[in-house]
C-alpha cells in the first residue's frame, strides 16, 4: 500500500534531497508558518493540515541521509514543535520563537540562491 503525502512530488522525485538543508528547513519553516497563520485566524483545520505538511517535511529531512549529523536537533525541533502545536507546550514555545528559528533558514537559503545566480 502506497502511503499518502502532502507533498508527494517531493517524496517521489527526489527533490528533497537535491535542496540544501537550509531550503529544507525554510521549507518546514514555511509551512510552520503556515500553521500559525490560521491558528490565529481561528481556522484550526487549515492550522492542522498546515502542521502535517510541516511534519512530513520535517520528516524527509531526517530521512535525508547528508543531515545524519543533525539528527538531534531535527529530532528534537519536531518534538517541540509536536509539544507546541498539540501538546501541553512543556517547552515554552511561542509563535516568534518558531517565527525567529525558521527566519534564519529563509535567510540562509535565500543567500545560497544568489551565490548560484550570480
Amino acid at each position: 500500500m502506497q502511503p499518502n503525502f502532502y507533498h508527494k512530488d517531493l517524496a517521489v522525485s527526489g527533490r528533497w534531497e537535491k535542496m540544501s538543508f537550509a531550503e529544507q528547513m525554510a521549507n518546514i519553516g514555511s509551512e510552520v508558518e503556515r500553521a500559525i497563520s490560521w491558528k490565529k485566524k481561528n481556522n484550526l483545520k487549515y492550522s492542522r493540515e498546515a502542521f502535517f505538511r510541516a511534519l512530513e517535511l520535517a520528516d524527509f529531512t531526517i530521512a535525508d541521509k547528508r543531515n545524519k549529523k543533525r539528527l538531534g536537533e531535527l529530532c528534537r525541533v519536531r518534538e517541540v514543535l509536536v509539544d507546541y502545536f498539540f501538546g501541553d507546550n512543556l517547552y515554552k514555545s511561542s509563535d516568534l520563537l518558531w517565527q525567529k528559528y525558521f527566519r534564519a533558514f529563509n535567510w540562509k537559503a535565500s543567500l545560497e540562491r544568489r551565490k548560484i545566480t550570480h
